[in-house]
């Protein structure tokens, strides 16, 4: 009895617990953030913050600044001569006068190049390389061209029947088209060079002294394309 009583008086927990399981983490397994998913998130973060900088300093320039078109208007023509042979030869006297305003108060344009074309049916038949110059703030400047000579033009069916029907009329489609290598000059920071196109598209008349534009307006206005 005394063996039982002192076993009942004795300590018991019950069956040994084991050790909680180890968990060994080697660098560079398991979850989280490897190194690639980091890059990726760093060029992220760097092309973000460069498209709102970029963002920000065109909307400061524009505020400032303000820039415009450079505006282009063709004034006078004269047409004295516009006939095409049977052999498709264009014998041709036009002077057009243009009027180049820019209306900006801190941007001035260089022109380092000019190339006036003149274009009939889609058909070039002349050109001109006009003196290169530039033009300050809020200015306006004159480019006077004459194409004179002839040139052979390929003219379909479709076209020369429009000629002829032109010529009856004594009033031409003709375009032309200034070909531009340009610079922006902000204060004393100079652009690189763009390449704009301005394209004019004439109803001309036929006379034998200085003509106007058929119709009105007496100037009509050209078009850029960049």
């Amino acid at each position: 009895m005394a063996e039982k009583q002192a076993h009942l008086n004795g300590a018991y927990y019950g069956p040994s617990i084991p050790p909680p399981a180890r968990n060994h983490h080697r660098p560079g397994r398991g979850s989280g953030c490897g190194c690639g998913c980091c890059l990726l998130k760093l060029i992220f973060n760097i092309i973000i913050t460069a498209v709102v900088v970029i963002g920000l300093a065109v909307l400061i320039f524009w505020l400032i600044f303000r820039p415009n078109k450079v505006k282009f208007h063709v004034t006078d023509v004269s047409l004295t001569e516009f006939n095409l042979t049977t052999n498709n030869t264009l014998h041709y006297n036009l002077a057009v006068n243009m009027t180049l305003r820019n209306p900006n108060k801190r941007i001035g344009v260089y022109y380092d190049r000019i190339e006036a074309r003149a274009y009939y049916e889609d058909q070039r038949f002349a050109s001109q390389t006009l003196t290169p110059f530039y033009q300050g703030h809020k200015n306006t400047s004159f480019l006077n061209t004459v194409f004179k000579g002839q040139h052979f033009v390929r003219l379909g069916l479709d076209e020369t029947s429009e000629f002829n029907e032109e010529t009856t009329s004594g009033i031409y489609s003709i375009d032309v088209k200034l070909y531009l290598r340009i610079r922006f000059k902000v204060g004393k920071v100079k652009t690189g060079r763009f390449k704009p196109k301005i394209s004019c598209d004439l109803k001309v008349p036929l006379s034998s002294a200085n003509g106007r534009l058929a119709g009105a307006p007496e100037t009509t206005k050209c078009d850029w394309d960049f």
